[in-house]
């Protein structure tokens, strides 16, 4: 049997208190993934038990349908597994309304973000997902293929504007450097070359704030879900797995109404670069390196690399010494504490994150998570042995037999099989890779 809204449940799951039917969808979700599922929707349902209403999510797939598969036919509901080695808690998360794949209904996805009642277009489409060519401005041959988050975003707010409608604020969720100011900069540069009439509207009227999102979500698995379907006595397709922790840093800058998630464990603050650095460079750089060194020692799973004794200190070493004093730490920010959280985090034996989930799209990634640490040490003329530690498993990586999960696969097998691979992928003034051979 499926999960359905008819379904009954064991009292130990969660589930959510408030009439999901009276609820008006306020949030067009483009990239609905586990991550969000586990993550932004999560905080959405939280919001809305606690009193806030009309903030149901509409969820957009560009390319596949599968999670249009997994949760329409149970009614948008799915199931949140926190897990650790304390045991596991389940949550019934109801925020979701429909999904819609785009490739089906393209004019579906134009008119969810046009509705008077959208206040919000969120996104986690990945670093890939923002179509950016070498330089960072916008691939605009790719900005207008038929998966592009701004044709979709594009053409509903003009079908916005034409109706009189208010702007809507854009609220990127993924992991790039100030995402919000990138995410306004490249709308603004496809909005000028396909619809230049827009401009002055969406200056006027849309808000891109900054957020940090952080929760270590891995990909769900059949074993996972079969756990699931025993603990419920239904089937959940949708179900995701994730840590205890999560955290939800918010610029608070906002087009219109807003969901109350700060009474719901969300931080809106003034300025969210100071967290969002720590992020990058500490969690993500860390995961990073975990994932092409540990894949370079036979570990699957994060949880099994950290606890490698070649490998912790080289971890340790690259959040405390070479990333955390790069950072510019807010008031209150205690980055010793952060990577002592983080450590605790990576060697939870409950969450089988697979590395090799980790290792995709390095072309993307590695930009925000290592370079900038790296430039910043450069700069006073010392060396990140971690860092470049990590750069060498990498090259490792790339020159192995392994499929390679990148936008840029086949230019950087073809750099990484040089014997000055470092300075082939980085450029002559690129840090050199120090030997790393496990």
């Amino acid at each position: 049997m499926r999960l359905s809204a008819q379904t009954p449940l064991p009292v130990s799951v969660q589930v959510p208190d408030y009439d999901r039917a009276d609820q008006k969808p306020g949030i067009v979700h483009i990239g609905i993934g586990a991550f969000h599922r586990a993550h932004q929707a999560l905080y959405t349902d939280a919001a809305m038990g606690a009193g806030d209403r009309d903030w149901g999510i509409i969820g957009v797939s560009l390319r596949s349908g599968d999670v249009a598969a997994q949760l329409n036919p149970q009614d948008g509901l799915y199931t949140v597994s926190r897990r650790s080695a304390a045991g596991t808690g389940v949550r019934l998360i109801g925020a979701v309304q429909k999904v819609i794949v785009a490739a089906d209904a393209p004019q579906a996805v134009v008119d969810a973000i046009a509705a008077p009642a959208t206040h919000i277009v969120s996104f986690t489409v990945t670093e890939k997902g923002y179509l950016r060519g070498p330089g960072g401005s916008l691939d605009l041959d790719a900005a207008r293929g038929s998966s592009s988050l701004y044709r979709f975003v594009g053409a509903g707010l003009a079908a916005r504007k034409a109706a009189g409608l208010p702007g809507p604020t854009l609220l990127s969720c993924d992991n790039l450097a100030g995402n919000g100011a990138v995410l306004k900069a490249l709308m603004r540069q496809y909005l000028l070359a396909d619809h230049s009439g827009l401009i002055d509207w969406f200056d006027r009227e849309c808000r891109c704030p900054a957020t940090m999102v952080d929760r270590i979500v891995p990909a769900t698995t059949d074993a996972d879900r079969a756990a699931v379907e025993a603990a419920l006595g239904v089937r959940d397709e949708g179900a995701v797995v994730t840590e205890g922790f999560s955290q939800w840093v918010i610029e608070d800058d906002f087009a219109g109404p807003r969901p109350f998630w700060e009474k719901v464990g969300a931080e809106l603050v003034d300025d969210v670069a100071p967290y969002e650095t720590a992020k990058l460079r500490m969690l993500n750089g860390a995961h990073s390196a975990l994932a092409y060194i540990g894949l370079g020692r036979g570990h699957e799973f994060v949880h099994q690399a950290i606890a490698d004794p070649a490998i912790r200190p080289v971890i340790e070493r690259l959040m405390r010494h070479e990333a955390a004093p790069t950072i510019d730490a807010a008031s209150g920010q205690d980055l010793s504490a952060y990577a002592d959280a983080l450590l605790d985090r990576f060697a939870n034996p409950a969450l089988h994150h697979r590395l090799i989930q980790i290792a995709m799209d390095g072309s993307q990634k590695i930009p925000q998570r290592w370079l900038e640490t790296l430039a910043w040490h450069q700069a006073r003329g010392e060396h990140c042995p971690s860092l470049e530690a990590a750069v060498a498993a990498w090259i490792d990586f790339l020159r192995s037999d392994r499929p390679i999960d990148d936008p840029l696969a086949a230019p950087l097998k073809a750099a990484a099989a040089g014997a000055d691979a470092a300075r082939r992928i980085f450029g002559p003034t690129g840090p050199i890779a120090s030997p790393w051979r496990p």
